[in-house]
């Protein structure tokens, strides 16, 4: 099993950060909170915060843990481990997504969302 961190990111006017994947990855088109896998010894903060700086060019700083949830898809399962985290600083610059949006909690019901990230969605919809 692949063990992946993904962040939930506030902005100081109470919105989450999305992005959605781009044409060349796997889940093409669809929503998720950003984040990618664990390397080696790595913490799932620790994970977050490179992988923001890597695949967004922002600064965050994880300061909860949110949940956790397991999916396959296809061959492929995954352990999806969610993180709260903070907006610090950074423009974003998109690598591996092709758009991203700041969205308020009620808003995520509009997106399409990556199988794996839907437990978040509706964890994050009914804990307002």
């Amino acid at each position: 099993m692949i063990e992946v961190a993904a962040a939930i990111i506030d902005d100081k006017q109470g919105r989450i950060l999305i992005a959605r994947r781009s044409s060349e990855k796997s889940q093409a088109g669809l929503w998720e909170f950003p984040g990618g896998k664990l390397e080696e010894n790595e913490t799932p903060e620790d994970c977050l915060r490179r992988e923001l700086l890597e695949e967004m060019s922002i600064t965050i700083e994880p300061t909860s843990f949110f949940a956790q949830n397991e999916h396959c898809y296809g061959t492929t399962c995954i352990r999806l481990l969610a993180y709260k985290a903070t907006y610090i600083e950074g423009e974003i610059k998109l690598v591996d997504h092709d758009e991203y949006c700041w969205v308020y909690r009620e808003e995520l019901k509009d997106y399409d969302f990556a199988p794996a990230d839907i437990k978040f969605v509706n964890q994050l919809l009914i804990d307002k």
